[in-house]
């Protein structure tokens, strides 16, 4: 899952940076308005955090122009302004959740989940696609009875093939969803963490959940059925 943090308190922008991070997100983050809606405009987002009062533009502002140009990113506004007024104003320009500080991390990042479960439809914190089984709240993942570890990068590229299983995903998709702007590595990186995936998901398993469509990409898929010219 990818996300935007416009905070300008550096410290509190590093440290909801860090801890995202730690919790398997990619995250870009900037600490002004102008930069908020540049992000925005050019990526690819599952979410966003901005904070209401930015130089440049505040955080109503950011919103209101992201969703004139048709960006349709789920928001939460982080800020001190807890009037009523305030918070009716940015729900009523289309934010998803309105946080006010100060707050704790892990209300923060359970209302991530809430705030990306709904861009995706899965009502709960679980997903599960055939016997492999994740536990978004717990960051816990088994294949039938069986645990499976994953680091960081490949915890995130699971969640996001789970979140879209059955649907082929190509590796620019893939590459924009599960690695933010920083990322300097080879242009091969979504095809090493597959293969790095299927050893740990797939191998000696019967079915193997995890496909390549020849041309296209890959995709997750929950059973054998509906293959089409993989390999």
């Amino acid at each position: 899952m990818r996300i935007l943090i416009a905070e300008d308190e550096r410290d509190l922008n590093e440290l909801i940076r860090k801890k995202l991070t730690s919790e398997g997100y990619s995250v870009d983050a900037c600490f002004d308005g102008n930069e908020a809606l540049d992000f925005l405009e050019s990526g690819v987002y599952d979410g966003a955090v901005l904070d209401v009062m930015m130089p440049g533009r505040d955080g109503f502002q950011v919103l209101e122009a992201a969703r004139a140009k048709g960006i349709d990113t789920p928001v939460m506004f982080l800020t001190a302004k807890d009037a009523v007024e305030d918070r009716v104003r940015g729900l009523d320009k289309g934010a998803a959740d309105y946080l006010i500080k100060p707050f704790s991390f892990q209300e923060l990042m359970a209302r991530l989940r809430v705030m990306t479960r709904k861009k995706y439809s899965t009502p709960s914190n679980v997903l599960q696609a055939g016997d492999l089984v994740m536990d978004t709240a717990r960051q816990e993942v088994r294949r039938g009875d069986r645990r499976v570890e994953l680091t960081t990068r490949e915890y995130t590229l699971l969640k996001y093939m789970m979140l879209n299983q059955g649907v082929v995903l190509s590796r620019d998709q893939i590459q924009d969803h599960v690695w933010n702007y920083e990322y300097q590595g080879g242009t091969n990186v979504v095809d090493v963490y597959v293969r790095y995936l299927r050893l740990k998901i797939d191998e000696g398993e019967d079915v193997k959940l995890i496909q390549t469509v020849r041309g296209r990409g890959y995709v997750l898929r929950p059973s054998d059925e509906e293959r089409e010219k993989t390999e």
